[in-house]
């Protein structure tokens, strides 16, 4: 019996050794130990699908939707009729404007024409009976009255002549009556032609706006194209990243609707520009090729690679605090306590960051910033790799990482 109590008082005095043994060495903690490894510093944010150019198309008068031709989606060239309104007024015009034309050409012209025919005839005659009875008149066979009621006779029809050549000058072809009514005609005509209303470029109808039987006016947008050629994406990014993007980098996207489909992008633009409102900078990235799953105003995931190392000494993000800049702290384990260090960042990745001063391979440093961990405390380290810390490959639904 007193063999059992002294060993249930040795097991209880080493189990009270243990645990002050444990307790002078303070608590457990997730530690992460240190090591070189790759790393890409990237950015991720969302963005929209933006034609490089779209068109406005509406109507230059005012009139009644007659048929509408074309519908969101469709594709159009230049020529191609999207929509065509009611005529009938302006066609009566165009009729009006022809038949007066016609009228001169076909009708005045030809008649002032015969008219200076007719008067030359007179006039030829008018002059033979006068030189007739200038001749009579010297052989005194007749009175001089004769011979001047001849030569008066000459001079009306010479008049009348002239009238008449002059009125057939004033409607030769080119004339200005001819011009005006030419003119009047092409204003007519092409009034006609704007109940036509035709796509001007080619493209994709992203929105129309009238149906048969809407009264359309100028200045309505009746269409909107998107042209073809280059389709970009407009990425309004956080201007905090601002200093990490250039022109020429490439992007990994991913379409939201079609997550399997990953294409890729550069940075063709930056803009000059801060939004104060929002606080963000547009970025636009040229696709080329444009895959064929794309849509207008989509909205597309975007993967920038801002930098990478083959080899860096890499530390997870969530074991820096205090981060400033450049600068951070971290809770470094030495001899068994956890001592605050700072430390210079390079990369910042999503998930780790490179180090620059510091810490070197092999140091561990605590995880979660060390919570509720004091500078010089005592703590037992629960290493775990980096690698655990999670990967610096971004996904479409990871948030923008702030490198600021």
């Amino acid at each position: 019996m007193r063999k059992w109590l002294v060993g249930v008082g040795v097991l209880a005095a080493l189990a009270l050794l243990l645990f002050l043994f444990r307790w002078w060495q303070g608590p457990s903690v997730a530690a992460y130990r240190i090591e070189s490894r790759p790393l890409v510093q990237q950015l991720v944010a969302s963005g929209r699908v933006i034609a490089l150019s779209r068109g406005q198309v509406g109507s230059e008068i005012t009139g009644v939707v007659l048929e509408r031709r074309v519908q969101e989606g469709d594709a159009v060239k230049p020529g191609d009729v999207l929509l065509v309104l009611g005529s009938d007024e302006l066609s009566a015009k165009v009729r009006e404007a022809e038949a007066a034309l016609a009228q001169l050409q076909r009708s005045t012209r030809p008649q002032a024409q015969a008219g200076l025919r007719q008067a030359e005839a007179q006039l030829a005659q008018a002059s033979r009976e006068a030189q007739r009875r200038r001749e009579l008149f010297k052989r005194q066979l007749i009175a001089r009255e004769a011979m001047e009621q001849a030569v008066q006779a000459e001079t009306i029809a010479r008049a009348a002549a002239e009238k008449s050549r002059l009125t057939v000058a004033g409607l030769a072809e080119g004339n200005a009556d001819e011009a005006v009514l030419g003119e009047r005609l092409a204003s007519a005509r092409a009034n006609l032609a704007k109940t036509t209303v035709r796509a001007e470029v080619a493209g994709i109808v992203l929105t129309r706006n009238a149906e048969p039987g809407d009264l359309v006016q100028p200045g309505r947008v009746l269409f909107e194209i998107a042209r073809n050629g280059d389709t970009e994406i407009l990425l309004p990014l956080d201007e905090k990243n601002l200093g990490v993007v250039k022109i020429g980098q490439f992007a990994a996207c991913v379409a939201d609707a079609f997550p399997t489909r990953p294409f890729a992008a550069r940075i063709s633009f930056i803009a000059p520009s801060i939004d104060a409102q929002q606080g963000t900078v547009d970025i636009r990235l040229k696709v080329d090729p444009v895959p064929r799953i794309l849509r207008q105003d989509m909205t597309v995931s975007v993967n920038i690679e801002t930098g990478r190392r083959d080899r860096a000494l890499v530390v997870p993000n969530d074991a820096l605090s205090a981060v400033d800049g450049d600068g951070a702290t971290v809770l470094r384990v030495t001899g068994g306590k956890a001592r605050r260090v700072p430390v210079r960042l390079g990369l910042r990745g999503l998930a780790m960051s490179e180090v620059l001063s510091g810490l070197q391979a092999g140091d561990v440093v605590l995880a979660d910033a060390g919570a509720g961990i004091i500078d010089g405390s005592r703590v037992r380290a629960n290493e775990k790799a980096v690698a655990a810390a999670g990967s610096d490959t971004a996904t479409a639904k990871e948030m923008p990482v702030d490198l600021k």
